[in-house]
């Protein structure tokens, strides 16, 4: 799930350049040229990204997915994301590794919960449900969107996932839903 990650995605448009570049050397300047500006493009939403998540109470940085996808989109704006199910949509959460989470969420520090657009959403709106937990939102993991849709390209879908937590991070904030009362 390294693709959540900005600055990673532009490791992998540097490589496939340099890659297309030694398979087609008459075309070299126009990949280079080519990957220069998705990257700039790239770059320019990961510094609003970082610059927006920035300002987010840190109290206020841990959300639920339905799965371990988003650890490389956390590590780069500062979120904790938990989820009941591995990093395989295939594996299934046990019913102790569901009864840790909603302890953790009843204690307090977790903001909201998220489906994905390729998982199977209704435990995540059960433990939500249970918890009186917020949706946030659909977060797109592992596939885009339709071409009509919100994430129909990557530069969407990272700004549509970011703008998805960014609401729900806000609206939890504004809730008071954020406040460090828990470190007793």
């Amino acid at each position: 799930h390294t693709w959540q990650s900005l600055t990673r995605a532009a490791v992998y448009v540097d490589n496939i350049a340099a890659a297309l570049s030694e398979a087609h050397p008459e075309a070299s300047a126009t990949f280079g040229m080519n990957a220069e500006a998705y990257s700039a493009q790239i770059m320019a939403l990961d510094a609003a990204l970082k610059a927006d998540f920035a300002v987010i109470d840190e109290h206020c940085t841990t959300v639920v997915t339905s799965h371990d996808a988003f650890r490389y989109f956390g590590a780069d704006y500062g979120l904790t994301f938990v989820a009941p199910e591995g990093l395989s949509t295939a594996s299934e959460a046990s019913a102790g590794d569901v009864a840790v989470l909603i302890e953790q969420i009843r204690d307090g520090g977790v903001s909201a919960a998220f489906v994905e657009n390729i998982t199977d959403n209704r435990l995540i709106e059960q433990i939500a449900s249970e918890t009186n937990l917020s949706m946030g939102g659909v977060l797109f993991s592992g596939a885009l969107s339709d071409a009509d849709g919100p994430a129909a390209t990557y530069l969407d879908m990272m700004a549509h996932n970011g703008s998805q937590l960014l609401t729900a991070l806000r609206a939890a904030e504004a809730a008071g839903l954020c406040e460090d009362d828990h470190d007793d």
